[in-house]
């Protein structure tokens, strides 16, 4: 049962990336990229800190013991919303996310493999390389015109 849960709600995930990607493109030809980013940044802000006043703060202080890198997550998370929403409307919903998904996974099968940043160590192996053809060949079917 538990991992029908993590399957839903990584499904769920991808379903509110898709639509946020799909509004924020909209947003980017109405309004520009750097405004997008700052109405779902500012939008997004503004709902976890009437969350954490609800719920009286949190576990804020033991933000000491997290690594510094971890903190980078934000501007991360700047990059990755400018980038959806800029490439959406200039190369399409799949496409712009058939490549974003596609640098995920490429990130990821190196981090896993060599276990940077806290991650499990996951080797690559053929099974690995094999799925990330697979995914290659389908980012050149849903990216070519």
């Amino acid at each position: 049962m538990e991992i029908l849960v993590l399957i839903l709600l990584a499904l769920l995930g991808g379903i509110a990336v898709t639509l946020q990607g799909q509004f924020m493109g909209v947003m980017d030809q109405a309004i520009g990229t750097r405004e997008s980013v700052f109405i779902t940044y500012a939008g997004g802000g503004l709902a976890i800190t009437v969350l954490m006043l609800l719920l009286r703060g949190g576990n804020l202080k033991a933000a000491a013991s997290v690594p510094w890198y971890a903190f980078t997550a934000g501007l991360l998370g700047l990059i990755i919303v400018g980038t959806i929403g800029f490439t959406i409307p200039r190369l399409g919903l799949t496409s712009a996310l058939t490549l974003v998904l596609t640098g995920q996974y490429l990130a990821s099968t190196l981090i896993e493999h060599f276990g940077w940043f806290g991650a499990p160590v996951r080797p690559f192996d053929w099974t690995r390389l094999l799925g990330i053809l697979i995914l290659l060949l389908g980012v050149w079917l849903t990216t070519r015109r």
